[in-house]
């Protein structure tokens, strides 16, 4: 706001109370806003959303009533007004002893006006969509369960093809039955066919260069430039987006539909997580916080400027008390009245680590256990943080990271020539090996903290990349473009519809195509290693964005999914499908520990192109005794030795088909392996004991306060290290430790955070020697764990 910014040693007054922005009743409503250094502060009550779309007479005398607000504790100001509010809107004026004067909308507005404009007096209650208050999340017993498949809710339904009436919609995830002409599921049942677990939505809160009610650049605010929009530009943080919504004027019906969007994924089994951006705003001086607390919200560099990690003109200063307030009320929000099961962190580097570690532990113990949380373990420039959550931050403490180093070892660079593993380069045997074992011997601690993946909504998607680095680009016909338009001007729809990115493949034989086999290689590769899987909506029917690198505001002819790829490149489709199949049923592709990876996994093979291994003597408590995983990058088909089991091997993976069911046998020892392709193969059915033990430790505190307690355990047989609190039980925070069936008892310490305080003088184990697969244990403080006074563990039941 002005030059004169505020120190950032200035320490303000900070609230704790959990009710900061609107109340809502019927009788009442109750306003309350973190100021602390505003003079003054009203506020303003309007008749209409501020946008001139309603009644002529009634905007032209919406001038506002001021309603004085008065200052509490902890640089609070509140005010309560009488009657029922419901359908008005309402703005926060603020004066400063300078003389400046500001309006803004409320930070922590759950509902605005078309656009943002004015923050919104709403009943949520008459938003649930009916039978709202019975939806449930799907479970899902361990993060190494997941499957995830990113989206953007307008490529969803945009295109003709897609047979969705409410294109572009919230409300398009909730039209079922849908079928192309030969028959296929399209839409919401697509994804249940797929099999995939979760849906990874770009940004569905309400950003700000999508105008809501006019097409790019028309109407009465020019900053709106675009139909199109990845989200990355938030504006209100706790809002879903309006132009998903069938009427944005109305600020109950996108809240309605974001959750009927929600409901409906959910009834096919399918979590939702959400894309959040708390590392930047859009805007500064008219963005969410700077009229309310003028420098407070955002970092400076050690010249006192705006520090721009984030690369688009500020960063968030996650690391003070209220932003991470704000950062953690926001999240929770979204968790409790969205049902979201959730959450990846846009340029997470930018977000520092306690914040991101409260997070995890609070969301989880709070509202959800079974939240899936993540991240990009990098910043997009120079920022003076120092604490930033980059790859490795991440070790025990519960959340992931996206993997870039697989990434870039599977295709080479993300937007050039630059070639990888199944693109063909030699020499990323080892780091293609790294990322099969979950990075544990790189980053992480244990595989559920790295994200496999190889591309994104971010630069060249996975079929155009390979052209790229085949040298095919020209040969397709891809346009040159730059900002979602043509390089050098022309028709964009006229210059992809001349296009031809398929121009290679055959239709009649399409898996012999060297483009396809190198795509399916690349997410074979992410589909049976350690870890978590991510896929880019679209590459299961070889989607092409035409070469567009950066397609975050290009229109829909360039981002739109078309679906009538899936029956010509069927398939594919079913190559993907029995992949995510294979994965969901055979728990060796999901070992869920360090030890657990260590014990079972063994390379056979590193060079050369040729990267194999054995999960060996049932391997996570899978039926198959033995699993040998093979991937060939070379053009040329390879032999491959085979371990001597005494069974034969059964092959459900190659060239041509992946699947559960063996389709064929190798003969002898050894079996041939196309290039350009991958083979799984098991050797005979066994008896399995039981995967694992559970252990519950019920955690009893005087003072009833588990924020950052955690377990530090060991000879699980699994996963040692940090172990959180993950729900509440009659007022007792609990703890599930995994254990090997074979292990006698398990270590532990009761720490708080990363050994700021422990519970006990000595080290406490529990037996576990009995035959029971769930152990309950009770363990009580008694008095101030800095006295280090814990009791021995107590066994409950099991």
């Amino acid at each position: 706001m002005n030059s004169n910014y505020m120190n950032t040693e200035t320490v303000l007054e900070t609230y704790a109370g959990s009710d900061l922005g609107l109340t809502y009743t019927a009788a009442y409503s109750q306003f309350k806003v973190w100021a602390p250094t505003a003079f003054t502060l009203s506020l303003v009550l309007y008749e209409t959303g501020g946008n001139g779309t309603g009644s002529p007479a009634i905007f032209s005398r919406d001038s506002g009533r001021i309603v004085p607000m008065q200052r509490g504790d902890g640089g609070v100001w509140q005010v309560q007004v009488t009657g029922d509010m419901k359908g008005k809107y309402y703005m926060y004026r603020t004066i400063f002893e300078d003389g400046t004067i500001n309006e803004a909308a409320d930070p922590y507005a759950t509902a605005v006006s078309a656009n943002g404009l004015r923050s919104a007096i709403v009943d949520l209650r008459d938003t649930d969509p009916e039978g709202w208050s019975g939806d449930k999340s799907p479970q899902l017993a361990h993060p190494a369960d997941a499957v995830i498949y990113e989206l953007h809710v307008r490529d969803f339904s945009a295109h003709a093809s897609s047979g969705i009436m409410n294109k572009g919609k919230f409300k398009a995830f909730t039209e079922t039955g849908l079928r192309d002409d030969a028959g296929n599921p399209l839409g919401i049942d697509h994804l249940a066919e797929l099999g995939i677990t979760h849906v990874h939505l770009l940004p569905v809160f309400d950003y700000q260069t999508v105008d809501e009610l006019n097409g790019a650049g028309e109407g009465p605010h020019p900053d709106y430039y675009t139909e199109y929009n990845w989200g990355y530009d938030p504006q209100h943080y706790n809002v879903p987006e309006g132009s998903y919504s069938t009427n944005p004027s109305d600020p109950g019906t996108r809240i309605r539909e974001c959750k009927e969007m929600v409901q409906a994924l959910h009834s096919k089994g399918i979590a939702v997580i959400m894309d959040v951006v708390y590392n930047h705003t859009y805007a500064f001086e008219k963005g969410p916080f700077e009229p309310l607390v003028p420098d407070y919200f955002y970092r400076r560099d050690y010249l006192g400027r705006l520090s721009n990690g984030s690369g688009v003109g500020n960063e968030l200063a996650t690391e003070r008390p209220m932003v991470r307030k704000f950062i953690k009320d926001s999240l929770a929000y979204w968790a409790s009245e969205y049902h979201i099961d959730g959450f990846r962190f846009d340029l997470m580097g930018l977000m520092d680590s306690v914040t991101i570690r409260e997070i995890t532990e609070e969301l989880r113990l709070n509202i959800n256990p079974n939240l899936l949380i993540y991240g990009e373990p990098w910043t997009g420039g120079d920022s003076p943080l120092a604490a930033k959550t980059l790859k490795g931050v991440q070790r025990g403490k519960g959340y992931a990271v996206f993997n870039d180093n697989f990434r870039s070892a599977i295709k080479g660079d993300s937007d050039g020539w630059g070639r990888g593993f199944v693109t063909g380069e030699y020499g990323k045997e080892g780091a293609i090996a790294s990322g099969i074992k979950g990075a544990i011997h790189d980053f992480t601690d244990s595989p559920v903290e790295t994200v496999n993946y190889v591309t994104a909504h971010d630069n060249l998607n996975l079929w155009d990349k390979i052209l790229a680095s085949q040298g095919l680009k020209q040969a397709a016909g891809l346009p040159e473009l730059e900002n979602g338009r043509l390089k050098y001007g022309g028709d964009l729809e006229a210059a992809v519809g001349a296009a031809n990115p398929y121009f290679a493949v055959d239709p009649q034989n399409i898996l012999r195509n060297e483009t396809v086999r190198r795509s399916l290689l690349a997410n074979g590769l992410i589909l049976t290693s350690q870890g978590i899987p991510f896929l880019h909506a679209g590459d299961e029917m070889l989607r092409s964005k035409y070469g567009d690198h950066n397609s975050y505001r290009s229109p829909d002819v360039i981002n739109a999914i078309r679906w009538d790829r899936k029956q010509a490149f069927m398939p594919v489709f079913q190559y993907y499908k029995g992949l995510i199949e294979l994965r969901r049923k055979h728990p060796a592709f999901r070992l869920h520990g360090r030890q657990e990876i260590e014990r079972s996994l063994e390379f056979l093979r590193c060079d050369s192109g040729v990267v194999s291994y054995m999960l060996k003597d049932n391997a996570g408590g899978d039926v198959w005794n033995n699993i040998v995983v093979i991937f060939n990058a070379n053009t040329e088909s390879i032999t491959q030795s085979l371990p001597n089991t005494g069974g034969c091997w059964n092959i459900v993976v190659d060239h041509s088909y992946a699947g559960t069911e063996a389709f064929r046998i190798a003969d002898n020892q050894e079996v041939q392996v196309e290039g350009l392709s991958m083979m799984v193969l098991y050797d005979s059915y066994g008896e399995p004991a039981p995967r694992s033990k559970i252990i519950e430790v019920h955690y009893d505190r005087p003072d009833g306060d588990y924020r950052g307690w955690n377990l530090w355990v060991w000879g699980t047989g699994i996963q040692d290290g940090q172990c959180d609190f993950r729900q509440m039980e009659n007022g007792r925070a609990v703890a599930r430790i995994e254990a090997e069936m074979g292990v006698q008892s398990v270590g532990y310490i009761l720490r708080l955070n990363d050994w700021e305080e422990k519970s006990a003088d000595g080290d406490r184990f529990i037996d576990c020697s009995g035959t029971e697969k769930l152990i309950k244990v009770l363990v009580r403080e008694r008095r101030p764990a800095s006295l280090g006074n814990a009791q021995d563990p107590v066994q409950l039941s099991s």
